[in-house]
């Protein structure tokens, strides 16, 4: 029966289904199937229900007009007044139908107050959105909560944080996070970095089953608690040949008591020169103080080894400051075993001091990271006058190997911070020119005598009168942040100095502004060309170009060119800071086409001065360094790299102290 609302049973669906199958088999002329809706309309099914026989019947005798050979069938229906009309072409009916079976053109079929409507045959339209990456969501708030750490330093809120994203778990993008947190941890302990307590102490701190915890369980119990673990750790990432903390502290006290007992200074000072730890210098001087005051004979020994050792720049002023900063901390205890410790080592500051080894401003107060501001006093008045004199003439003669002579000529290079402010101050109030020879100035006395330390504090001193400098050079704001941002593009300051320098300045001061400015020049795109470039042309190199036009160079004079030539086109690069990778390809090209002609045109270069003695030495370094990748193409590399050694040896390009197992330590200070 049908549905009190007029539709068709299931029991009628059966049957019209089972009718139109009937109705194809016998008419296969018939290309589409009447639509059930023009074979029998619901009203028509629900007052007279008929068996499928007579719904056949009545549908062939309409259609054939009686017995005899069937006509071709047309398609008929009935409208609701009873009318028979004639059917579309295709199906759809005619006035007072209801149109074909598919026919699903406008919204007029969709009726939404039909109790059977469906708004899935509604139609659809797909609308673009961002998917959200769990990952990247929890590691924006990692580094936010990190970020908030570093500002308060509380880490009991930091750990809270963490807990509350309830996804602190690194496996999502490192397997194996746990084991490589444990050696991180366990290296820090080892190089002093954290304290051994540490382990102890975040192990409270940390919930049960977290993957922190498991790292620091096993760095106590797989790497600190293991036999000779220094060791151990320190060569866990692939045979390291760095000496460890340990094994340096017990080197240095041994140089120092032989010292004590040769009196040979300067024995003494290729010793701590051979260690290659220039960062770890100020053990020398806090293990050399203890040692004055244990033993009194010793005590001038002592004083003219780090007078000496001062003079020669081998130790920083700042680490020969913090190495008594370390004495002075640790005075109660050494008081135990050595009474008078605290009057002997308030005797040797004034002595140090007086002799110029030793910062006067050490008995005045400090900054918070222990490092102090240079004073104005007789001796930097002088040299402020006298560096300035030096600036004045290189930026008239464009000579840098001159410059550096006199720098050196001063022999006070725990001043060399207040030479690189005055450098960039009087280049600020000059032409495009002149900042361009400051910035190539700058690399190329970073390689020769300055350390990052230096170039450090100079830059913060340089920051710290930032708004003074601004009453003078208005746009000093935006100079000096092409400065900076210059100086590690030119890999003088690495990215990570840029936060040193801002942490050590004032809250709120405009300096903090210059180095964000500095750092999103860095960071924009194409920023080492447009950085090069930032004084309105240079020499505009970048590295890769530079090594390519070197390269170019050397393969024309080589093939038969002239070596004043040659030097001439190594003078055009304009960049001195580079040219040891001059002597890297010119001592790899005479390797390769078996020709010994390159060593003539180092020798002309030297000469010259046109490459330095400390440039020379870099670029065998360099050499060295590749020695196992050259010898695969080049089977007797090491042999001919030992003979060019001995060569330049003879003809003393490079330091005396240079050989074919490493580079001289003091090649150029770093800190």
């Amino acid at each position: 029966m049908a549905s009190k609302d007029g539709f068709l049973t299931q029991e009628q669906r059966e049957m019209l289904k089972i009718a139109t199958a009937s109705l194809n088999s016998e008419n296969p002329t018939v290309s589409a199937a009447p639509s059930p809706k023009s074979l029998v309309s619901p009203r028509s099914l629900s007052s007279s229900p008929k068996p499928t026989s007579t719904l056949l019947s009545d549908h062939h005798g309409k259609g054939h007009g009686g017995g005899g050979k069937a006509p071709a069938v047309r398609h008929v229906r009935r409208s609701h007044s009873g009318k028979v009309v004639r059917v579309k072409k295709d199906g759809a009916g005619g006035k007072g139908t209801w149109g074909k079976l598919l026919d699903i053109d406008g919204e007029a079929h969709l009726d939404r107050n039909d109790p059977n409507y469906d708004s899935g045959e509604e139609p659809y339209q797909l609308v673009g959105t961002t998917v959200s990456d769990p990952l990247d969501d929890y590691k924006k708030a990692v580094v936010s909560i990190m970020e908030e750490y570093f500002t308060n330093g509380v880490v009991e809120v930091a750990a809270s944080d963490l807990r509350d994203l309830g996804s602190n778990d690194l496996s999502v993008d490192i397997p194996d996070a746990a084991n490589v947190l444990a050696l991180f941890v366990a290296r820090a302990v080892v190089d002093e970095v954290l304290p051994p307590a540490f382990i102890a102490r975040v192990q409270n701190m940390l919930p049960e089953s977290s993957k922190g915890l498991q790292a620091v369980q096993i760095a106590e119990k797989s790497y600190l608690s293991a036999p000779h673990h220094a060791e151990l750790v320190e060569r866990k990432w692939g045979g390291s040949t760095h000496l460890t903390v340990e094994e340096v502290k017990k080197k240095i006290a041994e140089l120092l008591r032989e010292y004590v007992e040769s009196g040979d200074t300067l024995e003494a000072c290729r010793c701590i020169r051979e260690l290659g730890v220039s960062f770890f210098h100020h053990e020398v001087v806090k293990r050399a103080l203890v040692l004055a005051m244990e033993i009194r004979s010793a005590e001038p020994f002592i004083m003219k080894l780090l007078k000496e050792a001062s003079e020669e720049g081998l130790i920083s002023t700042s680490q020969m400051m913090k190495g008594f900063y370390r004495v002075e901390e640790s005075l109660d205890d050494l008081s135990l075993d050595i009474p008078s410790a605290t009057s002997l080592f308030n005797s040797l500051v004034p002595r140090a001091i007086s002799e110029g080894w030793l910062d006067p401003s050490f008995s005045k107060s400090t900054t918070e990271d222990g490092e102090v501001p240079i004073q104005d006093n007789e001796k930097v008045k002088w040299y402020k006058e006298e560096v300035v004199t030096i600036i004045h003439e290189y930026f008239l003669s464009d000579d840098i190997p001159e410059l550096i002579h006199s720098l050196q000529d001063l022999r006070s290079p725990e001043l060399n911070s207040i030479f690189l402010k005055k450098l960039i101050t009087l280049a600020m109030d000059r032409k495009n020119r002149e900042k361009e020879m400051a910035s190539v100035l700058l690399s190329a006395l970073h390689i020769e005598i300055f350390s990052t330390e230096d170039i450090v504090n100079g830059f913060v001193m340089l920051l710290e009168s930032a708004e003074d400098t601004a009453l003078d050079i208005l746009d000093a704001s935006n100079e000096l942040a092409l400065f900076l941002a210059r100086a590690v593009i030119d890999d003088v300051l690495a990215p990570l100095n840029l936060d040193e320098i801002a942490g050590r300045l004032p809250p709120n001061c405009s300096g903090s502004e210059t180095v964000h400015m500095a750092r999103s020049l860095i960071f924009s795109r194409h920023a080492g060309e447009r950085i090069l470039r930032c004084w309105g042309g240079g020499t505009g190199w970048a590295v890769e170009d530079a090594k390519d036009k070197i390269w170019k160079l050397l393969e024309e004079y080589e093939s038969g060119g002239v070596v004043g030539e040659a030097c001439q086109c190594i003078r055009d690069l304009g960049m001195p800071f580079f040219n040891h990778e001059v002597v890297k390809k010119a001592l790899v090209m005479a390797m390769e086409k078996k020709n010994d002609r390159m060593l003539d045109l180092l020798q002309e270069c030297f000469s010259e001065g046109l490459i330095t003695i400390n440039q020379m030495t870099k670029g065998f370094a360099r050499v060295k360094e590749g020695l196992d990748d050259l010898a695969l193409d080049i089977p007797n590399a090491k042999q001919k790299f030992e003979s060019y050694v001995e060569h330049a040896r003879s003809h003393g390009w490079i330091l005396p102290t240079f050989d074919s197992n490493g580079e001289e330590a003091a090649l150029a200070p770093v800190s």
